[in-house]
């Protein structure tokens, strides 16, 4: 009965929060859509919750701060709102009418009526994972098209601007910009006293934003006040091409900077006006290498690419291919996890570009200054947990979509853990928690004092390289890093099967000592281990591994049972205790067949009995969960209705409207209220069944 009610209040709930929504959407209405989502300081997003339109709400930041970004067309005269949430005294003006919208895993796209004209604005965040240098350029496009609805040729004119908020968490700090033209037009913004490796309410404190478009005939631009330029489009149609230069704080007049475009007369739909968005700093990153020297890291870019004009222009003229290709990693992605269900696909296509936007690509310099493009790691940033480097146990839930996508860009966010561990720098025996305690300095735990995570690290980093070597068949990690890898496996033998009190990746949960699923990970660990030494020809070792694992497991099912026998316990000897065994999930994507298929089954049955109407919870001391674990356990379900039950869950948290927050993986089975975490780059693991 009371899973009953609490369906039925869940059916209520949803039918009011999605009340709002009067526009038809593809797959469904997602708490926040992305917009401009590429890297950690290039992540704009609209915060739709129960149904905000385009032009209902300014888009934000992923912390929820606003960031500037306006839109107005012009019909025959008549000003409309597309984009953002602007007051303009004196200005007279509509909100265009949605239509509709639209997410895949490259693109979020609008549509909206003015007048008799619709326009489709189409935001692309390109994810091409095979090519490095383009997937390491911090940029977004935007691009607009109109169309006539009724036959008639109409005047149209398009007009967007960026704010200052875009370079800074500090609204009342000084700014300074310029603009420049020539085949391009570019705003250039940025800090007037900026401060390298720092950040304010999570957004970078120094390098520029910019904002761009070709110059054709019919562009113009403006920098200013926000009213004052805007309501210049509003009234007459196109701007005075004008620099304003009383530089001054973000929040004084708010200095705007605004393109704007003449159509002409539209019948049918025009080619769409490009506009790009994208932020840039450099150095971007301070490492830790041997003997506590700091080596600062640059983005990929650079190795083909001498400023950022030279990115502007390649990144804005490749809009054509650039949109090409991401319909076809759109049309894979779709046909791929159509297989599975269409829920599943909208789960899928909702996590990927939020997870590439929390990663960027890094070279070092040679020493005679050039770029050394062979030296590559990838920098990922704990997004709102609490902004670690390279967190191993923010990695290790993502690896799924980088195995699906590109292995490579796996291997190099492990090598930036390797390479530093290598140097003997990190004292404990154990696998380190991350690379830095603060988002963009790498600059490691020489004394040991990271968040510890025992077993949950170093069984982490094993299967992570165990699947990288198996997925590519390259064992250059596997053999370089092997006394690191074996290192940790001694660990995980002395403290896997009864593991000591302490904490999982699940950390908000608290410690807990003998924990059955950390335990899981901990054996997995020592198997992958032996299928490392096996390819590495240990045979013996290998052998002495396997039948370690092979011992703890049969040890394992007496300890985690519970007296009924229908389920795992969550603690060895708390019967009453259960919770997502999500790691039996790594024997799966392994094929290992390290644990017996009984347990897979009778964790499918028990899951059916405990499920709340948004999900199973992640154990018996919360009711809340986590989405990424959810659909990890759907992979180690031994029936569709059970992979089905976690799938649908997660689906129904994803499109409720009780969020207005970039895509969060922490949250309430009970009424799908979220828990806090938004914007992480966990939802890669959203592909696991992808990978299986």
């Amino acid at each position: 009965m009371k899973i009953v009610s609490l369906y039925s209040r869940f059916i209520s709930c949803l039918a009011v929060a999605n009340a709002a929504v009067t526009w038809t959407a593809t797959p469904f209405s997602p708490p926040a859509f992305p917009l401009a989502v590429r890297s950690p300081y290039l992540s704009a997003w609209l915060p739709q919750g129960s149904g905000a339109a385009l032009n209902d709400v300014w888009p934000t930041f992923w912390t929820g701060q606003i960031l500037g970004w306006a839109g107005f067309v012009k019909v025959d005269g008549s000003a409309f709102s597309f984009l953002g949430a602007p007051n303009v005294p004196g200005a007279a003006f509509n909100k265009a009418v949605q239509k509709s919208s639209k997410f895949t895993s490259t693109q979020s796209v609008f549509v909206l009526s003015a007048g008799p004209v619709n326009i489709t604005i189409t935001f692309l965040s390109p994810v091409e994972p095979t090519d490095l240098v383009k997937q390491s350029i911090p940029f977004s496009y935007m691009a607009v098209s109109a169309a006539s609805t009724d036959g008639a040729p109409h005047s149209v004119q398009v007009y967007s601007d960026i704010s200052a908020e875009w370079v800074s968490g500090d609204n009342s700090l000084i700014a300074n910009w310029s603009t420049t033209t020539g085949s391009i037009i570019t705003h250039q913004v940025q800090l007037a006293t900026p401060v390298p490796f720092s950040e304010i309410n999570d957004h970078t404190q120094y390098g520029s934003a910019f904002y761009s478009t070709p110059n054709t005939a019919s562009a113009t631009f403006q920098s200013g006040a926000d009213v004052v330029v805007r309501a210049q489009f509003i009234n007459s149609g196109a701007l005075p091409n004008t620099r304003d230069t009383n530089f001054r704080a973000v929040s004084n007049n708010w200095p705007v900077f605004a393109l704007a475009h003449d159509l002409g007369a539209v019948t049918a739909s025009t080619e769409p006006v490009v506009f790009s968005v994208g932020h840039i700093r450099d150095p971007v990153i301070p490492y830790i290498v041997a003997n506590g020297a700091i080596q600062q890291r640059h983005l990929y870019a650079w190795s083909q690419f001498s400023s950022p004009a030279d990115i502007i222009s390649s990144f804005l003229g490749d809009y054509n291919n650039a949109l090409a290709i991401a319909q076809a990693f759109d049309a894979k992605v779709q046909n791929d996890a159509n297989k599975i269900s269409a829920d599943y696909t909208g789960i899928v296509e909702l996590s990927i570009r939020q997870a590439f936007g929390t990663i960027e690509f890094t070279i070092s310099k040679n020493a005679n200054g050039s770029f050394n493009a062979n030296d590559i790691l990838v920098l990922m940033k704990e997004i709102s947990s609490n902004g670690n480097m390279n967190t191993v146990d923010v990695i290790f839930p993502a690896w799924p979509l980088f195995l699906y996508t590109n292995p490579a860009i796996g291997k190099y966010l492990l090598e930036a853990l390797f390479r530093y561990q290598a140097t003997g720098q990190y004292p404990n025996k154990f696998s380190i928690h991350d690379l830095g305690a603060r988002y963009p300095n790498a600059t490691g735990h020489n004394d040991g004092n990271d968040e510890h995570m025992p077993v949950e690290e170093s069984g982490n980093m094993i299967i992570m390289s165990l699947s990288y070597a198996e997925k590519t068949g390259d064992h250059s990690h596997i053999q370089q890093y092997s006394a690191l890898l074996d290192q940790w496996t001694q660990f995980l033998i002395e403290d896997s099967l009864i593991p000591a009190n302490q904490i999982s990746t699940d950390d908000f949960a608290g410690p807990l000592a003998n924990q059955t699923n950390l335990a899981i990970k901990g054996i997995i660990g020592i198997r992958a281990m032996a299928e490392i030494e096996n390819m590495l020809g240990n045979t013996a070792k290998a052998a002495n591994y396997s039948a370690i694992a092979s011992d703890y497991v049969r040890q394992w099912q007496t300890l985690s049972a519970s007296s009924s026998g229908q389920h795992l316990t969550l603690s060895y000897g708390n019967s009453s205790s259960w919770g997502l065994s999500y790691n039996l999930f790594a024997d799966k994507m392994l094929k290992l067949k390290l644990f017996p298929e009984s347990v897979y089954a009778m964790q499918t049955a028990w899951y059916k009995t405990v499920a709340q109407p948004f999900g199973v919870p992640l154990d018996t001391r919360h009711t809340y969960t986590k989405s990424d674990w959810e659909i990890w356990t759907a992979g180690i379900m031994t029936d569709t209705a059970g992979r089905d039950l976690f799938i649908g869950a997660v689906k129904r948290w994803a499109s409720d409207g009780l969020s207005s927050q970039p895509f969060g993986d922490w949250y309430e089975t009970t009424d799908g209220r979220p828990q806090g975490f938004r914007a992480r780059p966990v939802v890669g693991g959203h592909l696991a069944l992808l990978v299986l």
